[in-house]
């Protein structure tokens, strides 16, 4: 599909029976507000989307929701959704500056990943997540558990593998969580919004894409663990701003989004321009920006790439590399580097 035709919109599912929200029935009774003074109750008819091969259903938006990971929590906060969060978790960096206000009046249930119990003991009555790994039964609890309590679970619908095989990017399906999420909470308008804004600067980065000489090549450097780089594959975030910017991932080859690969499979790579994640707030060795130059610059193979000795880093926030509505900041940065670096005529 090419990159041009982003965003297109998403037709409603087939109505369905409503979902009982047994967890938070004490709290969403007929006479319940929408989780914003501002915004208009919801009409008696019920609202349904689909998420990851299930429907769900709403007669009136949620007032309860917990989010097990940090995009999920932007994603609401960005929608305007804080007066409807009963609490958030598992962040993995600093909350982006323009979101910090809203973040700090949402109760943060656990800093890391959220158990059974703590979700529970929260009595929401809708769960929200970007992964679906976070559904398992060593964590909040499958899916079909929260089923079984009454408990609707949203899965973004970048995670889900049947989205591939309909050719949508990742930009593509973050549009239909934004529109998902819309419909769910009333905030139809506000989805939109958010769409066109995310839609601009994908515009922006493809005019700049237009201009670039050649097809340079780019290796997206994300993290490195036990002394192994982990790189962007095909399909996944990365692999998308490189078409869209006029690149090509070196490694597009490999079908995962994060495959482990070695120092020396880089260098054979040879890339002209290489990304580097920062993940210095994780804590963790080698997470940092300057920690991965530093690997790379010791090492035999990598220290002899001419990207490396030439400085053609672009240095990236590496949480903005995975599916997020902060992604399009890193999508950004990226055209600004190429720019810099001289690829764009």
């Amino acid at each position: 599909m090419s990159m041009r035709t982003l965003y297109r919109p998403v037709r409603s599912a087939a109505a369905v029976a409503v979902v009982t929200l047994g967890l938070a029935a004490a709290g969403c009774g007929a006479t319940s507000t929408s989780p914003s003074a501002a915004r208009a109750e919801r009409p008696a008819a019920a609202v349904t989307v689909s998420s990851c091969g299930r429907t769900l259903s709403f007669e009136r938006p949620p007032r309860r929701v917990m989010t097990l990971d940090q995009s999920s929590t932007e994603t609401l906060l960005a929608l305007g959704l804080q007066t409807g969060m009963a609490g958030t978790s598992n962040l993995k960096t600093k909350v982006a500056p323009r979101y910090r206000a809203a973040y700090d009046s949402v109760p943060v249930l656990s800093p890391k990943i959220l158990t059974a119990e703590q979700l529970r003991a929260a009595t929401p009555d809708l769960v929200v997540s970007s992964f679906t790994a976070l559904y398992t039964k060593d964590r909040v609890g499958t899916r079909e558990e929260l089923d079984r309590l009454g408990l609707p679970s949203y899965v973004s619908a970048v995670d889900c593998p049947e989205a591939a095989e309909h050719g949508l990017t990742p930009f593509d399906l973050l549009a239909r969580d934004y529109e998902n999420l819309g419909k769910i909470f009333g905030v139809e308008d506000r989805a939109a919004e958010l769409v066109a804004a995310q839609r601009a600067a994908l515009d922006r980065a493809a005019r700049t894409g237009e201009d670039v000489a050649g097809e340079p090549t780019v290796v997206w450097l994300y993290s490195v663990y036990a002394g192994l780089p982990y790189v962007a594959g095909k399909g996944g975030m990365p692999s998308a701003m490189s078409e869209l910017t006029g690149v090509r991932n070196a490694f597009d080859d490999v079908a995962e989004d994060w495959p482990e690969a070695s120092w020396e499979e880089i260098a054979r790579r040879d890339p002209d321009i290489i990304v580097v994640g920062d993940l210095s707030e994780r804590g963790a060795p080698g997470d940092s920006a300057a920690d991965k130059l530093a690997m790379m610059r010791k090492d035999p193979a990598t220290s002899q790439l001419t990207a490396l000795k030439e400085n053609r880093i672009i240095q990236v926030p590496g949480i903005e590399m995975d599916p997020s509505v902060r992604t399009v900041n890193t999508l950004a940065l990226f055209a600004a580097g190429l720019k810099d670096l001289g690829y764009v005529r």
